[in-house]
């Protein structure tokens, strides 16, 4: 089996759009508030959104199961309020809620979270409940930067994030670091506030003792980790000079990074330099990169291309490709048991 960890609703139906626009419009206009029951999406405008885009794709690249979340870039934490974004969360979790029930063989539920700047990061709390115990959730993406782009928020290792671990531990569930539109002219969305986020996250990480007090809590930082296995000397020089363990030793049992990157060079790397165990087979599809390579002729973000080129043996291949994320998503585990699978 193939299991693809990270795919967002990049191609949801319109109406979702039109809903979102209405809610951002009605901070300044009440009169266009929009139905607080959500947008009228059909199942079959569902089948359609899906089935000529991520379902064409993952047939043709051989992915049984995709990890589904709502859009990244839509969740935009800066926008309005906590209310705004939990009333957002809720709608978009839903839908991804239905896309599973469609095509339970197919995508499992992952979900976003309603954070908004300055809001104690608890407030989520009830609804990491509600969506994995009545969604079938079996991860979260948690944004390390509400602000979109400004950093205003407290580093993960902050006491005040604590609740959200203890939740996610209590659950059994990781949680990915990912963070959404950038709202600041100085850092691109996908080509500068995403990659800047994985590396802030994991160099937050290594400057704490977060897993200290939640030896079990796992976080996957996407994108292959930013600039993290590219720079590794340089996180392991910056831990002894501060005194820190090396990044080894202290965040590989909770830490992992997963494939998308998109050139065989990349891929390579990230299999040298990070142990196997910790990487975790995803494309992100139809997502931030969604052209055909030229000097290749296939899609960038085919990352099953580049790992089976990678010279892995076939219980590596095996490991990267299923395994590991059986054993880093317990819930996705059940719920493939369950399916006989």
């Amino acid at each position: 089996m193939i299991i693809d960890i990270h795919g967002h609703y990049t191609t949801a139906p319109a109406p979702l759009g039109r809903w979102r626009e209405a809610q951002a419009a009605a901070l300044n206009d009440p009169v266009q508030t929009p139905d607080p029951a959500g947008p009228v999406i059909s199942d079959d405008q569902i089948r359609e959104s899906l089935e000529a885009n991520q379902l064409r794709l993952m047939n043709e690249r051989g992915i049984d199961v995709t990890v589904f979340s709502p859009r990244a870039s839509f969740m935009a934490h800066h926008i309005g309020d906590f209310e705004t974004s939990s009333a957002w969360a809720r709608i978009c979790n839903d839908l991804c809620h239905r896309v599973s029930e469609l095509y339970p063989d197919r995508f499992v539920p992952g979900v976003m979270l309603p954070q908004s700047p300055g809001v104690d990061p608890a407030t989520v709390v009830p609804e990491i409940e509600r969506a994995v115990r009545d969604l079938g959730a079996v991860t979260v993406n948690l944004n390390p930067d509400p602000s979109g782009g400004h950093w205003t928020a407290p580093p993960l290792t902050d006491r005040s994030w604590y609740p959200v671990w203890e939740k996610l531990v209590e659950l059994d569930v990781p949680a990915m670091v990912h963070v959404s539109t950038s709202c600041n002219p100085a850092f691109h969305t996908t080509g500068a506030h995403y990659l800047n986020a994985d590396t802030t996250a994991f160099m937050q990480l290594m400057a704490g003792d977060l897993f200290a007090d939640f030896p079990e809590l796992r976080l996957i930082i996407p994108h292959g980790g930013g600039a993290v296995p590219y720079h590794w000397g340089r996180f392991r020089g910056l831990a002894q000079m501060l005194d820190r363990p090396d990044p080894a030793e202290s965040l590989l049992r909770n830490v992992y990074f997963d494939t998308c990157v998109y050139h065989q060079p990349g891929i390579d790397l990230l299999l040298d330099v990070i142990p196997l165990g910790n990487l975790l087979f995803a494309s992100e599809m139809i997502g931030a990169v969604r052209g055909l390579d030229p000097r290749t002729g296939h899609y960038f973000d085919d990352t099953y291309r580049y790992v089976k080129n990678a010279g892995l043996s076939a219980e590596d291949l095996a490991a990267l490709q299923e395994g590991n994320a059986r054993r880093v998503f317990p819930l996705l585990d059940a719920r493939l048991t369950a399916q006989g699978r």
